[in-house]
């Protein structure tokens, strides 16, 4: 008799909750010989507080309303679209989902590549915007064990610095604790495939790395040119389309330097609205694919390209 190998039982079980009318592909993009994709990997649910707590005492009613939200204490359940590029020969993640072991509403990533017609071996890179649960702690299986094993993973130095170093644990903060722990596990399961990079540096062709520090010391936004055409994938550096584009120069809780955080969305929404690049936010709606577009008092996010 046969046995199946773990990741032959975990490739069955992914492909078998597949729901048939379940959307896992949320948006296309054709970039000249590059076609990006954004992938659902599901939702997050997180308490109001963690975004809106440090400009609780602004009109923050007044802002958000506009936008869909009425209630500053219900909780936010922002989406999650894991960004991929085929290219040729090369099929590219950018960051890979929340995996099993974060919250019950993400980690749907094996389904919507499945969808795609694709398997974690058949990616060949997997580049990091950064290592928060919702983007890095899918990297292993249900068995702990590396996912895209025939991918070449890609961080940068700075990022990859921070969550390896021995005293991140102690003065990350309590709330933040595990998330240390978590990144730094997962970076050395995956150490002999890890390879690094600087700000500033082409990654693979046509995709430049741009460091937009705030949300995490060394968080990284890439920018991807093509054919003519230009689009940023920016993680979590623009982390939502009500307040981060309304308000950007207002601090937002989700990031662990807030006032680093801030000038970096504000200098980013400029450049994407000022040169019209494509925006690919990991949390943004609608797939996560737009233009950031100027108001009279701030930005907003237009999901069509």
């Amino acid at each position: 008799m046969n046995t199946l190998t773990r990741r032959q039982s975990l490739g069955f079980l992914a492909a078998a909750a597949i729901l048939p009318k379940q959307v896992f592909a949320a948006e296309r993009v054709d970039l000249g010989t590059m076609q990006l994709v954004t992938l659902s990997d599901g939702n997050l649910t997180l308490p109001a507080n963690l975004v809106f707590a440090p400009v609780a005492d602004r009109d923050l009613l007044s802002v958000v309303a506009p936008l869909g939200i009425e209630d500053l204490t219900a909780p936010l359940t922002p989406p999650c679209n894991v960004t991929l590029i085929r290219d040729g020969a090369r099929t590219i993640l950018f960051d890979c989902g929340a995996g099993p072991a974060f919250q019950a509403s993400a980690g749907r990533l094996l389904d919507a590549l499945s969808a795609e017609g694709l398997s974690p071996d058949d990616v060949t890179d997997l580049v990091f915007t950064h290592a928060h649960p919702d983007h890095l702690w899918g990297v292993l299986d249900d068995f702990d064990e590396p996912m895209f094993l025939n991918a070449t993973h890609w961080i940068g130095r700075e990022e990859r610095d921070y969550w390896t170093a021995p005293d991140t644990v102690d003065t990350i903060g309590a709330d933040r604790t595990a998330f240390a722990v978590g990144a730094a596990r997962r970076l050395s399961a995956i150490e002999g495939a890890l390879e690094t990079f600087e700000d500033g540096q082409e990654i693979l062709p046509g995709i430049a790395a741009h460091l937009t520090q705030g949300h995490t010391p060394g968080h990284v936004s890439f920018e991807v040119a093509n054919g003519g055409q230009t689009a940023m994938i920016i993680g979590d550096a623009i982390a939502n389309d009500h307040i981060a584009l309304a308000r950007p120069d207002w601090p937002a809780g989700s990031d662990q330097d807030q006032e680093i955080g801030a000038q970096t969305r504000r200098r980013l929404v400029e450049r994407l609205a000022d040169e019209d690049i494509i925006a690919v936010g990991f949390h943004l709606s609608n797939g996560g694919v737009g233009r950031v577009e100027r108001t009279a008092d701030g930005f907003r996010f237009n999901p069509q390209v």
